[in-house]
């Protein structure tokens, strides 16, 4: 254990929340920035992987997580204009946990009101004068000796310049319907890459028994303007042509703004850190949700920072989380922008290679099993060999 440190954290979000926890755990002096007058999640669904669930039952957060989560055991996704097969991925022994980002924030948060930390909302960074964090109002932190950015891709700290993808999609948030429709699975149709549609089942909201479902729809970055447009009539009837079954969660959409736009950005931070600062999830790298890892990342770079901070003095700490996390983070990021394309592009030539040549193997051994180890999150060694004692405890029955 090294000396115990003051650390500044700006945003509660899903690698805020865990990092200070984790690094309450260790005696640091935690203090917890958010710009919301109360700290709330931001989003729809998302799946957290079996190395994400590690981190979350280390900071005592995946009991209440897999309590509202659902488990899902495979990813399948279908051509529209033939029904055939064009992506199909199992867990194997293991599974996904598909969850509203408020139920896993709600985790979170009860993790981290469990531990001696200092939150304070409504404050927006605008900035930082050295140690000092700088607010919207002009007033100023103390100093600290660590600040950790997890305020997400419209950080202001991050010198991360990420290249907007062409494609985002709309997102909503639906009562899962009485459908035979599987809920052990995220289910998407596809037409060439111009045209996607899925859903997914997120369990339950915070204090709701109701099943719930993540509805979304692709559409070009620059489309949501035309989409808002042309009706919600016109949308519906599209979406039906491209997947009838999909009637009765539509059938729960009575308003454009029902649905939001989410757009998506690629890019990492050559260094995750600076002079008494650590970039953490989006704040240092960012890609498309095509591969399902985005809050794997932000928890695994919490994990990897608090174990270099628990190994190392902080001027070597930052240097061997950077190390730590760069393989799995740049592998991660290689395969986000070769698969994007193949589901979400105007190309045709793509979704014909991924339909003739890259399915087919995609099913056969030992592309299978890569595939299964790359949706688990943990092709690679999420913590490098930081720590070999601790990185042993997220290898076993992923």
């Amino acid at each position: 254990m090294t000396q115990s440190l003051k650390v500044g954290i700006t945003g509660a979000g899903i690698g805020g929340l865990a990092a200070a926890s984790l690094l309450a755990d260790q005696s640091h002096d935690i203090t917890l920035f958010d710009q919301f007058e109360q700290a709330k999640p931001v989003g729809s669904g998302l799946v957290i992987q079996p190395v994400g669930r590690r981190v979350l039952d280390v900071l005592g957060a995946g009991d209440d997580a897999r309590a509202m989560g659902q488990k899902i055991h495979r990813m399948l996704g279908r051509e529209t204009r033939n029904g055939h097969r064009v992506l199909d991925v199992s867990y194997g022994q293991s599974y996904g946990l598909a969850i509203h980002r408020a139920a896993l924030f709600q985790s979170l948060l009860n993790a981290a009101q469990r531990r001696d930390i200092s939150m304070c909302e409504n404050h927006k960074v605008m900035g930082r004068d050295g140690t000092q964090l700088v607010f919207e109002n002009g007033a100023m932190s103390k100093p600290f000796d660590l600040i950790i950015d997890a305020s997400g891709a419209r950080s202001v700290l991050s010198p991360l310049s990420a290249r907007d993808l062409p494609f985002g999609a709309i997102w909503t948030t639906v009562d899962w319907p009485d459908t035979h429709l599987s809920q052990q699975q995220l289910t998407q149709k596809y037409r060439h890459a111009n045209r996607m549609i899925g859903v997914m089942p997120i369990g339950t909201l915070p204090n709701d028994s109701t099943k719930k479902a993540a509805l979304f729809y692709s559409l070009p970055s620059d489309g949501y303007k035309t989409w808002h447009a042309q009706g919600l009539d016109v949308w519906k009837a599209e979406a039906l042509k491209l997947w009838p079954d999909l009637a009765p969660f539509l059938d729960q959409i009575t308003h454009r703004d029902q649905m939001v736009m989410a757009r998506y950005s690629h890019g990492t931070l050559r260094k995750p850190y600076g002079d008494a600062i650590a970039y953490i999830g989006d704040a240092a790298h960012r890609a498309s949700p095509q591969l399902g890892q985005g809050a794997n990342m932000a928890l695994l770079d919490a994990w990897a920072l608090s174990e270099a901070l628990k190994h190392f003095p902080i001027a070597k700490a930052l240097p061997a989380y950077g190390r730590a996390r760069r393989g799995h983070v740049m592998a991660y990021q290689a395969m986000s922008a070769a698969f994007t394309p193949q589901y979400q592009s105007h190309s045709r030539i793509l979704p014909f290679i991924r339909d003739r040549i890259l399915f087919p193997l995609s099913v056969l051994p030992p592309t299978k099993q890569i595939l299964t180890a790359l949706v688990r999150g943990n092709i690679l060694p999420p913590l490098g060999y930081l720590t070999p004692q601790e990185q042993a405890k997220i290898t076993p029955d992923l």
